[in-house]
């Protein structure tokens, strides 16, 4: 058997290999690298898959998180209401504009937000709840969108993990004021670079949005509002386009590569791994296929020597990572998410996992 891939692109791009030569070529034969034809076919067939009316697309998913924030005009001594258990680039982006991360305890079964404890967060100062759907299942969105209107407050889901999951039917992105999505390459849906997506169906904040997009611009060079550099690259929504044709095949391989995955590990009664709880009213895309285990530096080395790669996401919480020590947020303030990310680990996963190739891994899991 061939060396076991963490996630596995090389395959993939053997399958849509014409489809993506052409639609690249055909990038290189107009010459409109920035803003061709391709970043409006794409923000369309998005938006038709997400089910709003509007997808900006831009040049990574953190990009999205930064428009988001700026298009909602947050900004110094503003606050908005996030989880510590997540990449940095979602703390990262609301200290960026200014504002002051407030973090939430998550659910120690999903990994999400707890919305039981969100209320008790906000402020005078809150301005908005940005939600994160961690490896590829959508945060409880009815519960977090009900206190937000409560307090009139505008959501942003953090989906940049989660695009292609639905929540009591509807899908990522589609669940809130704003959602926010990447396709980083190793990504569910993935470019061959960086970019991302946002979300809508508010029409003035669309517009807004694709402003802030090119440089606060609503026209050539008659510049409307402060903005940035976040346009996407032609030839990456090129990729991506050639990509979505096997989207919902590759989506459905995760779902039952992720639900083997489980049933595997709990046919062999691996009493010491505790597997990915995925709500009854949810589908994850599994971003990633993430298990808690003891002991799990040891546990890693020993996959290793048997040819099983694994990852961590996210061993340090952001309220414990030295850039927000001024917010004086110390170990045991947030205890689900400090305990998870001293177990939490991510075994391979992919689309073209073959059940060989699980099998081996679990093999190697159990011993």
């Amino acid at each position: 058997m061939n060396a076991i891939e963490f996630i596995d692109l090389k395959t993939q791009q053997q399958r849509i290999l014409p489809d993506l030569e052409r639609r690249m070529k055909a990038v290189l034969a107009h010459g409109q690298y920035i803003m061709g034809p391709e970043i409006v076919e794409l923000e369309e067939k998005l938006a038709a898959y997400v089910g709003v009316r509007h997808c900006i697309a831009v040049a990574s998913g953190t990009d999205a998180l930064l428009i988001a924030l700026m298009t909602l005009s947050i900004g110094p001594g503003d606050e908005v209401i996030t989880s510590p258990f997540t990449f940095i680039a979602t703390g990262e982006m609301i200290a960026l504009v200014g504002a002051t991360p407030v973090f939430v305890d998550i659910d120690p079964r999903t990994y999400n937000i707890d919305p039981a404890r969100i209320e008790a967060a906000v402020t005078s100062h809150t301005k908005a709840i940005m939600p994160v759907s961690l490896y590829g299942q959508c945060a409880d969105f009815d519960a977090i969108n009900a206190i937000a209107a409560k307090y009139s407050l505008p959501v942003v889901e953090d989906a940049c993990q989660s695009f292609g999951a639905t929540y009591k039917g509807r899908e990522s992105c589609a669940l809130s004021s704003i959602g926010c999505t990447s396709f980083f390459p190793s990504k569910p849906l993935g470019c061959y670079g960086d970019g991302g997506a946002l979300f809508t169906n508010d029409d003035a904040l669309a517009a807004t949005m694709r402003q802030i997009r090119a440089h606060g611009q609503d026209r050539r060079y008659h510049h409307q509002r402060l903005g940035i550099n976040g346009r996407m690259d032609t030839l990456q929504a090129a990729v991506l386009l050639a990509k979505l044709d096997v989207f919902d095949d590759e989506v459905a391989a995760r779902a039952r590569i992720g639900t083997r995955y489980t049933e595997l590990i709990e046919q062999r009664n691996l009493e010491g791994v505790i597997t990915p709880y995925i709500e009854p009213y949810n589908t994850s895309v599994y971003a990633q296929y993430t298990v808690q285990v003891e002991n799990r530096d040891d546990v890693q080395k020993k996959l290793g020597e048997h040819g099983v790669p694994t990852a961590v996401h996210y061993p340090v919480p952001l309220h414990l990572q030295p850039v927000f020590a001024e917010l004086g947020l110390t170990k045991g303030r947030f205890p689900v998410s400090e305990a998870a990310g001293e177990k939490i680990m991510s075994l391979p996963m992919h689309p073209y996992l073959t059940q060989v190739e699980q099998d081996s891994i679990l093999s190697a899991l159990q011993k």
